[in-house]
């Protein structure tokens, strides 16, 4: 026992006590504990692309011979060998990697064929395992193709009981097929999975060409394959450099499609969602944003799926581009997800680095060609102990009688065969071993065309042993034997599309901003309210005790409303800031400022380029822009300069080419647009003349439409207005028979 280590009384032998100091102590078990993650749970081996967990799965399975022509077995047999045999953890971890082994939509090349509830791509979990049932897949059994000829090394099981193979034959890609995600200590691995037919085409190009730089492997791998599908949506530039480095990143889009409707209606359509996204979840994601009003393009979501993904997405309105709508969903939901690589791997001397797609497939290459001499040797050893038995058959036929004599009348035959026909030890028990019946004629026969045809074969493997370009022809050939079996048909189909860098698409800050029609209600003595929805033109309002309606506006929750007033000032309201709900609203003054002399003349949302004539009751007028009407004040904008005394009467949309003018005195006067000016604010110009009274209403139309006017609940058109035709300032005539004692147009 060292110097340092104190005995114990009581203690065992060799046991004892040491001073140490505490950080050297957890420092030393803690570097013990990470290596053991590092090395034994976390990261895959490069040359089979396994965990150690995943490798004790399909070994047990090939030990219970559960190959993919055999039947299922129970989950739950296989999952206690494993754990028994040779992974002491819990069955829980065990069951969930072999269950993620099996699913189609996590794993892009299954190594197990599962039997019954594996779970879903919604998220859900696999059965119980003593429900589900297992066996291996053809991919499995390339993975363990040779290992029952001496092609990898074995060690002892944890209990010194068994024997597990260190790394498997791996005639597969599984590594960079399968991919694999994992966190140790201080490290993590994140591979996504690629399509075999290119990887193996890529292997393909390295052999021809081991000067190959990552450009010319990317000529075969397009980049990663997931079992979902998708759009791969990044330049030609990242890929390579994630490759060269081999750390970055991968930005996959969910594959959707228009489908449309009836009368320009129309429904997007997604068909692939991006991998290791559940689908229960995305949909939930959308929807909680849908109700939080974050997403005003998008109408309604539903999921529509069987087999198939099948996710309709309906838009706001038939007027929203669909693209647009995708754009913003892809922006803020699971649609689009980045899957980050870092091929961070244990190499073949068991070190944890980030190897580059050149260095993974290099040293899988390697590994083939480990196996390759390995098998060769092995199978040349039981050639030639099978040429050794069959020269000692050959023996027995060339002299029968003398070796039949000395089995029956020797004590000691074995020694006295070796001695006469200098045979081996090998050769005398087989011979001794012999049946009668392998006598016959025909059996000789038979060992000749056996011998002939191993020494052939022997001869082969023994050319093969002594060139390394026979063996790198025979490697190359074992590759494209695999590219044919699992790159071609619907296992080998890529799944998803490379679609390079997408163009930026411009997104309206607008359109993330909630728009729901509103009816604007404002009474005759002030109060204004919003309702939602656009109400009828008669639909029944209610007022305070001697109030009616004054102003019902349609407008939008995002506009902006134009208030003019008798002091001829032009105020801005804007929707969202009027009160809501079925209540009586709130004073007008309130929003803007308003004194109690002055009132409300015009409330209306602006249209976009629209003009406006307005006039006082003195008859002075001009048009005004729409835009020139908007203040952000509460004071709002001087527009019409008045005389002491008097009041703005008309603000009316300049849409036409007549203005039609009647004053207090009931005469009516039309004349051409073009006569009034076009200004900001001031006075404007005479409209119409008047000895006593001003200005009652005003209007402007369209000439070859004439001129109308509300007669009660009707509307009554004048298309002959040649009467009442003069130019502006002028005094005008009595309007026609039928024209409303109010002396307005309605």
């Amino acid at each position: 026992m060292p110097d340092d280590i104190k005995t114990l009384p009581g203690a065992p032998d060799g046991g004892g006590m040491r001073d140490t100091h505490l950080a050297d102590a957890l420092s030393e078990r803690y570097l013990a504990y990470a290596l053991s993650t590092i090395m034994s749970r976390s990261l895959p081996d490069v040359r089979d692309g396994l965990k150690p967990v995943h490798r004790r799965l399909l070994w047990a399975m090939h030990q219970l011979k559960l190959d993919p022509a055999a039947g299922f077995k129970k989950c739950a047999r296989i999952v206690g060998d494993v754990m028994g045999k040779y992974h002491p953890h819990g069955d829980a971890s065990i069951y969930e990697a072999l269950v993620r082994q099996a699913q189609d939509f996590a794993a892009r090349y299954p190594l197990v064929d599962g039997q019954g509830n594996f779970g879903n791509i919604d998220g859900d979990n696999a059965a119980a395992m003593r429900y589900t049932e297992a066996r291996l897949t053809t991919v499995a059994e390339a993975l363990l193709q040779g290992i029952d000829e001496n092609a990898v090394d074995f060690r002892q099981t944890y209990d010194g009981e068994e024997q597990e193979p260190v790394v498997l034959p791996a005639a597969f890609p599984n590594l960079l097929a399968n991919g694999a995600t994992g966190i140790a200590v201080g490290m993590a691995t994140s591979i996504p999975p690629h399509n075999a037919g290119e990887l193996c085409g890529a292997a393909l190009e390295l052999i021809r060409n081991p000067q190959a730089e990552t450009v010319d492997l990317l000529r075969h791998v397009q980049g990663p394959d997931f079992p979902t599908g998708g759009t791969l949506v990044e330049s030609a530039e990242a890929l390579r450099e994630a490759y060269e480095t081999g750390r970055g990143g991968f930005r996959v889009r969910a594959r959707w499609r228009k489908e449309e409707g009836k009368l320009g209606a129309y429904q997007v359509i997604i068909e692939e969602i991006p991998y290791q996204v559940a689908k229960a979840k995305l949909i939930e994601q959308i929807a909680q944003l849908l109700e939080e009003k974050k997403l005003p393009l998008l109408g309604d979501i539903r999921d529509e799926s069987t087999d198939k993904v099948r996710i309709v997405i309906e838009p706001k309105t038939r007027n929203v581009d669909a693209a647009m709508l995708m754009e913003t969903l892809f922006r803020a939901t699971q649609l689009e997800n980045r899957i980050p690589l870092n091929l961070n791997v244990l190499d073949a001397d068991r070190t944890p680095r980030v190897m580059s797609l050149k260095e993974v497939l290099r040293a899988w290459l390697d590994h083939r060609h480990v196996v390759l001499v390995r098998r060769t040797e092995h199978r040349l050893a039981a050639i030639a102990r099978r040429l050794e038995i069959l020269d000692g058959y050959l023996i027995v036929y060339l002299n029968l009688d003398e070796v039949i004599r000395i089995v029956r009348e020797e004590d000691k035959p074995k020694e006295a065969l070796m001695a006469t026909f200098s045979l081996t030890e090998m050769q005398a028990n087989a011979i001794l071993d012999m049946r009668l019946r392998a006598l016959r004629k025909l059996e000789e026969m038979e060992i000749r065309r056996e011998h002939t045809k191993l020494s052939k074969e022997q001869k082969a493997l023994q050319g093969l042993m002594g060139s390394e370009a026979k063996r790198w022809n025979a490697i190359a050939a074992e590759i494209e034997e695999t590219r044919k079996a699992f790159g071609d048909g619907a296992l080998g189909k890529r799944r998803t599309v490379s679609g390079g860098a997408l163009p930026a698409i411009a997104v309206d800050e607008n359109a993330f901003v909630e728009r729901e029609p509103i009816t604007v209600i404002l009474s005759e003595k002030g109060w204004i309210r919003a309702q939602k929805g656009h109400l009828p033109e008669d639909a029944e309002l209610r007022f305070k005790e001697g109030d009616s309606l004054h102003r019902l506006v349609h407008a939008q929750s995002t506009d902006r409303l134009i208030l003019f007033a008798t002091n001829g000032r032009a105020y801005t309201l804007k929707a969202e800031a009027i009160p809501r709900g079925r209540g009586d609203g709130q004073p007008v003054r309130l929003m803007v400022e308003l004194t109690n002399e002055d009132a409300v003349l015009e409330l209306f949302v602006p249209a976009e380029g629209a003009r406006y004539l307005v006039a006082a009751q003195d008859g002075r007028g001009f048009i005004v822009p729409g835009a020139e009407l908007l203040a952000e004040r509460r004071a709002g904008k001087q527009v019409l300069v008045l005389e002491p005394g008097k009041e703005a009467a008309v603000c009316v949309p300049a849409e036409g080419d007549m203005v039609a003018v009647i004053g207090e005195n009931r005469k009516l006067l039309l004349f051409p647009l073009d006569q009034v000016p076009e200004m900001a604010r001031g006075r404007g110009v005479q409209l119409q003349s008047y000895k006593d009274g001003g200005l009652s209403d005003a209007k402007v139309f369209t000439r070859k439409e004439g001129l109308s006017w509300w007669l009660g609940d009707r509307v009554r058109t004048e298309t002959d207005v040649t009467p009442w035709r003069g130019n502006r300032a002028g005094a005008g005539k009595l309007p026609p028979n039928g024209f409303p004692k109010s002396n307005r147009f309605g």
